[in-house]
């Protein structure tokens, strides 16, 4: 009686072919077993740069009994590769490769999957024969193929943390047909080079703006513009135009400002990219706002509350009906606050469904609707079309104007729980916008559960924090203000932190819950410093007194709490 053996398991593969030791996989499986998100062990050893890519399909291949090809462009039949739906090559990444006699050859990511294998011969309706390729390798030949929406910005660059940006720019000399050059391969690198840099440093933003001399580069990184690169001025419009294909926006309109939005791959994720650009006096500017889903914590624990606040904030985000606010200025959160809270909240037994402008990242079991200003479909008209889809809870991307607010207002009011943001400086500033929006103060009072003002600063750099000796005048001013702190922490700055002494950046917030006596201030009209007395009362907890909870626990800095919880001009003192 014969027995099939059972499949090598990945690890034991690559340390027989000594491509690690056990001691690697043994790391390799603990880091796996780290975090929130289950990780699969190869995506683990090549993040890890325990292993490559390619070394991990060479055991999958031997082990599975199927060739391992390394994909080039002569290596497959461009006609042939329509024999398969678009969609479908992209969601699972395979490539069709050649037919002959009746047989398909097909470059899959994994080989072990044979249920894909007939999924492939079930829609095609030949034999099929399949090689085991990269997944990078499959993405770099997909996104070359006619009409794909989808760039693969770092098997183009190939090692671009070494990659030489004066030989890129040398590569490109007379600018002559600007749509023409700006398909060639020097001012891919350039571009693919720029957007790979940025998300590798967690930029949230890329500037691109012509100086005097020159194409400046700056990315925006935990809140600061730093200057990434310069290039030479005569690429401006080269670089401008390779952006905009690539955003399927109009190269030769260069009047107007344009926005739109690329979808990139980047070590296997899809990353979106939302593009403008605006023309100014010395050419066009483009910014670029990078959506890395997996550098945003979509965790509320994770956020930075205080564990007071975060219990009062978790019990009002499980209301039955009402509106929870979250305000602040532009680029504090508010958003990642709102996801995060509609994430836990999400269930089979909810409808959930959002109006954003625009839908930064895509939740499951969430019905996420586009607000389309150029065709009439605005916030409030959103919303009010949003109450006939039967919804439990609804987020309003931001409440802008009195139409908008009194809808919010109305479906508070009616048994729903709306989430939404405004731009106020704190929590009780909230209540006055919406009265000076026109909203009746008794409608107000009526449907508002609670309002989050929240900020961000950032966090220390945890590889060269170290306590020192502040200037006798801040330490006085600190003793006027009420605080005394036992220790002063500051980053000195590494190469971990380009040296800015700050890595990353954290919530800091001020709950304002609104109980029966702040209900009854609302309704009288009470101006706002009289509803933060009420507030501070009922124990409310000031955005700079959570700040100072991080100062003490060695989060962030003095600097950074005064910076954006006011005070700033005891700094020169």
């Amino acid at each position: 009686m014969s027995t099939t053996a059972s499949p090598q398991r990945l690890g034991d593969l690559l340390v027989e072919k000594g491509y690690i030791s056990a001691e690697q996989l043994h790391e390799a499986l603990e880091e796996q077993c780290q975090g929130g998100r289950q990780r699969l062990l190869g995506e683990v050893l090549v993040d890890g740069n325990y292993c490559t890519e390619d070394q991990i399909v060479e055991c999958l291949a031997s082990e599975y009994g199927v060739p391992h090809a390394k994909l080039e462009a002569r290596l497959y039949d461009p006609a042939i590769v329509d024999v398969l739906p678009r969609q479908f090559i992209e969601e699972n990444l395979v490539l069709p490769l050649f037919l002959v006699r009746d047989k398909l050859t097909v470059a899959v990511s994994e080989p072990s999957n044979l249920f894909l294998v007939d999924e492939i011969a079930s829609l095609t309706g030949h034999q099929v024969q399949i090689v085991a390729a990269t997944s990078r390798d499959i993405r770099r030949i997909i996104s070359s193929l006619p009409n794909s929406k989808v760039f693969v910005i770092d098997d183009i660059i190939d090692d671009s943390q070494n990659a030489d940006v004066t030989l890129i720019e040398e590569a490109i000399e007379d600018i002559g047909d600007v749509e023409e050059i700006a398909g060639r391969s020097p001012v891919i690198r350039l571009v693919n080079y720029i957007i790979y840099n940025a998300v590798r440093d967690g930029a949230s933003d890329i500037h691109i703006e012509a100086a005097e001399r020159c194409l400046r580069v700056r990315y925006r990184i935990d809140g600061k513009l730093h200057k990434a690169l310069e290039v030479p001025k005569h690429l401006q419009a080269a670089v401008t135009s390779r952006i905009k294909i690539m955003a399927s926006m109009d190269i030769a309109e260069r009047r107007l400002p344009q926005d739109g939005r690329v979808h990139v791959m980047l070590e296997g994720r899809k990353i979106d990219l939302r593009v403008s650009t605006f023309p100014t006096a010395r050419g066009e500017k483009t910014v670029i706002r990078v959506l890395d889903t997996r550098r945003v914590s979509l965790n509320l624990e994770e956020l930075g509350f205080a564990e007071q606040t975060l219990a009062q904030f978790r019990r009002n985000i499980r209301a039955p009906n009402g509106i929870i606010l979250v305000t602040g200025p532009t680029g504090s959160g508010k958003s990642t606050t709102l996801y995060a809270a509609i994430a836990e909240i999400s269930s089979m037994e909810n409808n959930i469904c959002t109006v954003e402008d625009p839908i930064e990242y895509h939740l499951p079991l969430v019905n996420q609707f586009q607000v389309q200003e150029k065709i009439g479909l605005t916030f409030s008209k959103a919303l009010r079309t949003l109450l006939r889809q039967d919804p439990d809870v609804i987020m309003v991307g931001e409440i802008r104007d009195e139409e908008t607010a009194r809808t919010a207002i109305q479906a508070a009011l009616t048994g729903h729980l709306v989430f939404s943001t405004l731009h106020t400086n704190d929590a009780c500033s909230a209540i006055t916008r919406l009265v000076n929006m026109g909203v009746e103060p008794y409608l107000i009072g009526a449907a508002l559960n609670v309002v989050l003002a929240q900020r961000l600063v950032r966090r220390i750099c945890s590889k060269c924090r170290q306590t020192y000796q502040p200037p006798r005048t801040l330490r006085k001013a600190l003793q006027r203000m009420g605080y005394e702190l036992p220790a002063f922490y500051k980053g000195v700055g590494c190469r971990s932190c380009r040296n800015t002494g700050y890595r990353g950046r954290i919530g800091i917030h001020e709950l304002l819950a609104v109980h029966d006596e702040l209900r009854d201030a609302i309704v009288a009209n009470r101006d706002v410093w009289e509803l933060r007395r009420i507030a501070l009362a009922a124990g409310m907890l000031p955005l700079r007194d959570d700040g100072f909870r991080k100062i003490k626990e060695g989060i962030t800095t003095v600097e950074e709490v005064l910076h954006i919880a006011g005070d700033l001009h005891l700094m020169s003192q």
